[in-house]
């Protein structure tokens, strides 16, 4: 059983403006700090996939699964062949703001006995995926309110995956 790194912040938008926004082809590319390249593989009303190619190299395929719209999705993201985790993305609002929350179910460390999975989810993973999960709804409340791409790297360095 895979543990879960969670994030949500409230961002300066609608609810309709974040969902067109986050469910546009290649929208990575105007919101992600991380992001090299963004590019929709396949993208219609029922298969939606693309790849996100980081900024030190590592290429990453994103498969959408449920699409709820106004409300969210699901994706599983990982190598072309290698293990994937699964990401969801939950829009919310409350009175009159609108809150972003991504949840992710990492792969990483799975087939390590319990114990030791344990201690390296919480002493690496977790936090290591709490400050990529902020940078890129940090990049996305960013975007919404300039109205211009993210800079790279602008919440500062992640170290897997930024360049060094």
């Amino acid at each position: 059983m895979r543990l879960v790194v969670s994030q949500e912040k409230k961002v300066e938008s609608s609810v309709k403006n974040l969902w067109d926004l986050i469910s546009s082809p290649g929208h990575l590319n105007l919101v992600h700090p991380f992001c090299k390249t963004n590019e929709a593989i396949q993208w219609n009303k029922k298969i939606r996939k693309d790849m996100l190619v980081y900024l030190n190299g590592l290429r990453y395929f994103r498969e959408f699964h449920k699409w709820d719209i106004n409300k969210g999705y699901t994706l599983e993201i990982g190598t072309k062949r290698g293990k994937k985790s699964e990401v969801e993305w939950q829009i919310r609002s409350c009175k009159s703001e609108t809150f972003l929350k991504i949840s992710v179910k990492p792969y990483l460390f799975e087939n390590y006995p319990r114990p030791i999975y344990n201690i390296l989810f919480y002493l690496i993973v977790k936090p290591m995926l709490n400050s990529y999960l902020k940078s890129v709804i940090s990049g996305i409340n960013w975007y919404l309110v300039n109205k211009k791409p993210v800079p790279r790297n602008n919440f500062g360095k992640h170290f897997w995956f930024s360049s060094y």
